[in-house]
């Protein structure tokens, strides 16, 4: 029999790692015979993988477990301080972030001002708040093991390019690079929804679902997509773009150029906008238009109304067209409340084609610069977990 040539041994030895370290991850502790169970590998490469785990920091032994007879077993756990990472949102005029175990439990959080929108002061701050986090995070930066950041825009994750960005008004930025060269470390960039998206993946407990996806309401709307258990960029990062499909083309002129995208009726400005004709000229911000539909302004009401009969619509589009187990709803835009929500559900239930609703979960998360950060701070930590045959094209800068 021929031998298996070096570098395919490398990589099945890459996946087997990855298979065991995300059995311990999802089992909490386990002992090395019920890893060998559980996975079908052998007790000798369980015993030689985690080792290797043992000895990088990322696994620890615990104390024996039940035993049946016999010796009783050593436990195996993660080790949620075998190393940390940092997330970033950045977003318009500040940047929020987090420094995190390998549990995603937060050690300290910071957040900085943007002085202005310009890439190489947008770099000097990050570098500063990484720098801040680490300081306040009680760690030494070797222990670091990266920084992930997102922002809103279309981003090619492999190349760590942010290809354009419609806050800052970058495009072809490449960011990692530049990050990178600049602070020593792993960096991570993606678009901030799919951050979030990860974050639903790699952070939650138990074991997440395989085919989701995730809409945030706010400034913007966005869009996270989750297929067999991988994150949908699609060819240049620019999928997602859910706030950018025309649903009136005769509608409002959006940022991006065309009439009538879903933003321009669904997000906080758009909202605020149609309440300054129908409602007040001096409604000030979206606070103030859920306080007057909450005092029993019907005309407030009919707009939460119309907008989640719009977003019901839309959703049944995406699940007619994806057929996902889970759909998630998060971002500032969650706190619209029930008359919206009562409006999207029902929607959806007469939009979606017969039989996909049965099973289709719709689920409203909470939101706040915490979440987006750990959002971010999932990126390095699914590069520690995902197995190398799902791992994307990430081009290495040299440090």
């Amino acid at each position: 029999m021929n031998p298996i040539p070096r570098g395919n041994r490398d990589l099945i030895r890459s996946i087997n790692r990855s298979i065991l370290l995300n059995v311990i991850k999802t089992e909490g502790e386990i002992s090395r015979v019920a890893l060998a169970h559980k996975t079908g590998l052998s007790a000798a490469t369980v015993t030689t993988i985690t080792g290797h785990l043992i000895q990088e920091g990322l696994v620890f032994e615990k104390a024996t477990g039940d035993s049946t007879g016999g010796r009783p077993p050593i436990m195996l756990a993660l080790n949620p301080r075998g190393g940390f990472v940092i997330g970033i949102k950045l977003m318009e005029g500040k940047a929020v972030g987090a420094i995190t175990d390998l549990n995603a439990s937060i050690l300290a959080k910071d957040a900085i001002e943007l002085p202005d929108t310009q890439v190489n002061t947008s770099v000097d701050t990050l570098a500063t708040l990484v720098n801040r986090l680490v300081q306040q995070g009680g760690i030494k930066k070797k222990q670091l093991m990266g920084v992930g950041i997102g922002l809103a825009g279309v981003v090619d994750f492999a190349q760590g390019i942010v290809k354009q960005n419609p806050i800052f008004g970058w495009k072809n930025v490449n960011l990692r690079e530049l990050l990178e060269t600049r602070m020593r470390v792993p960096v991570y960039i993606d678009n901030d929804v799919n951050t979030l998206t990860l974050g639903e993946k790699w952070l939650e407990p138990g074991k997440p679902e395989d085919d989701f996806i995730v809409i945030t309401l706010g400034r913007g709307i966005g869009m996270g997509i989750v297929i067999n258990g991988q994150i949908y960029r699609g060819k240049g990062g620019g999928a997602g773009e859910f706030g950018h499909i025309m649903v009136d083309p005769n509608g409002p002129r959006c940022d991006c150029g065309r009439q009538g995208c879903l933003e321009t009726l669904l997000s906080d400005r758009a909202l605020i906008a149609e309440a300054q004709q129908k409602v007040s000229p001096d409604v000030r911000d979206l606070d103030d238009l859920i306080a007057r539909m909450k005092a029993g302004d019907q005309n407030a009401a009919l707009i939460f109304t119309r907008a989640g009969n719009l977003l019901g619509q839309q959703v049944a589009n995406l699940v007619n067209l994806f057929d996902p187990k889970l759909i998630i709803i998060s971002g500032e835009g969650i706190r619209m409340g029930d008359v919206f929500f009562s409006a999207v559900r029902s929607t959806f239930t007469e939009g979606v084609m017969p039989g996909l609703a049965e099973d289709t979960e719709i689920r409203v998360n909470s939101w706040g610069d915490d979440i987006w950060a750990l959002g971010a701070a999932s990126l390095v930590i699914a590069e520690i977990f995902i197995s190398p045959i799902q791992k994307e094209g990430r081009t290495t800068t040299s440090r």
